[in-house]
């Protein structure tokens, strides 16, 4: 008798990550195509006002008869492209404190501590609400505001993970191979600690998005661009005459960041370490 090879597991993907990953991917691909799918541009008069949902327009017009659809386009294109650049700002910041004081400890660590501190308990909504205030709507001074803002929950995830990997035996290996301050910390130590900080970034961004489109509710939004939290904010008005005006932008907002969270989610949940920084795990 032969013997037979047990059958392979196949690995299914969660259903959290594939909800997930294709609405995000759903809206990442809007914001980029946006200028191209928009049929209508968003601040023109195509239309009689408050026309319901139709064939000429799937989403009806709003008050003075602009298109609704090229307005959630544009306004989605506008809501990622301000989580993205407050990412990359935030990105940068929070994981270059988190790792400078988490490597470096004594009082490098403490300075930066209670920097990370003092910026956390800044009301962001309130502060953004007052900045935009004084010096007048714009896109710039938002994602300015709120990239400053939105770093020290980052910094204290790298911090911690940066702290919980300089004291695995490794890092001491590292250390008796010759291998310096710098070069530890860049290949060994930040490796494994991005993907915490991926998910925590991740938070950070659902967290832009919401605020962004409260912003813009409140009219506190750039006038210049179209946003979903300004097109809620102008629906108020036509709420029981034209449900579709606060429907349409409302759902848009809801499904990205409920996209982005079930991502975190599944990101989360998947998540291990670094195998291959981990020498002796190669052989478990």
């Amino acid at each position: 008798m032969t013997a037979t090879a047990p059958p392979r597991r196949t690995r299914h993907l969660p259903a959290t990550l594939l909800v997930g990953g294709g609405v995000t991917l759903l809206f990442a691909l809007v914001a980029v195509l946006a200028p191209w799918l928009a049929p209508h541009d968003p601040f023109r008069v195509v239309g009689p006002p408050l026309s319901p949902p139709s064939a000429a327009f799937p989403m009806g017009t709003d008050g003075i008869g602009r298109d609704v659809l090229s307005g959630v386009l544009l306004g989605t294109r506008t809501s990622v492209g301000i989580a993205v650049a407050v990412g990359l700002v935030t990105g940068a910041i929070g994981v270059l404190v988190g790792a400078l004081g988490g490597y470096l400890g004594g009082k490098v660590d403490g300075v930066l501590l209670r920097l990370t501190e003092l910026v956390q308990v800044l009301p962001r909504f309130f502060l953004a609400l007052l900045v935009l205030a004084l010096f007048g709507p714009g896109t710039d001074r938002l994602v300015l505001v709120l990239a400053l803002t939105s770093w020290p929950l980052l910094a204290r995830v790298v911090r911690a993970q940066v702290l919980a990997v300089v004291a695995l035996p490794f890092i001491e290996a590292a250390r008796a191979s010759g291998a310096r301050g710098p070069r530890i910390l860049l290949r060994h130590v930040l490796p494994n600690a991005v993907p915490t900080a991926m998910t925590t970034l991740g938070v950070v961004l659902a967290q832009v998005i919401l605020l962004e489109a409260s912003l813009g509710f409140l009219g506190l939004g750039d006038p210049n661009t179209m946003s979903l939290g300004a097109m809620a904010g102008e629906a108020q008005r036509f709420l029981r005459r034209a449900w579709w005006l606060s429907a349409f932008p409302g759902s848009a907002i809801v499904l990205l960041v409920l996209g982005v969270n079930l991502l975190i989610d599944a990101g989360s949940s998947a998540r291990a370490p670094a195998r291959r920084w981990l020498p002796w795990q190669r052989h478990g």
